[in-house]
């Protein structure tokens, strides 16, 4: 079975962004919201996760899995994007509306990875 391209975009996408995780933690450390403990390991899980979700969602077999495992790793990420929109020690210097904005874009991303379960 052969994978359609806009898949392989997607696993890009994730695994880019978990390679990212460890290139550049103190990004997502400024973001994790206090109330989740350990942020230091929460940053690397999630990393992590993406790298494999984003390996996975290439493998046929394995693809379908990996779409319910993205789609439940945007709803686990959800509150750090409320948490950046209400506390302006989280902005990271981005405009409200660009805030905002990003989350109906988590569901979108949802969308898209329910296509492929």
């Amino acid at each position: 079975m052969n994978l359609p391209w806009h898949l392989y975009g997607m696993a890009f996408i994730y695994f880019i962004a978990g390679i990212n995780h460890f290139r550049n933690p103190r990004l997502y450390l400024k973001i994790i919201p206090p109330y989740i403990p350990n942020h230091k390991l929460m940053n690397y899980a999630s990393g992590v996760a993406e790298i494999i979700l984003g390996i996975a969602l290439c493998i046929p077999v394995l693809s379908a899995y990996a779409a319910w495992g993205v789609i439940a790793l945007l709803i686990a990420i959800f509150p750090t994007h409320l948490y950046m929109y209400f506390d302006p020690k989280a902005h990271m210097g981005l405009p409200k509306w660009l805030l905002l904005l990003r989350m109906p874009l988590q569901f979108a991303l949802m969308f898209w990875a329910y296509q492929y379960t």
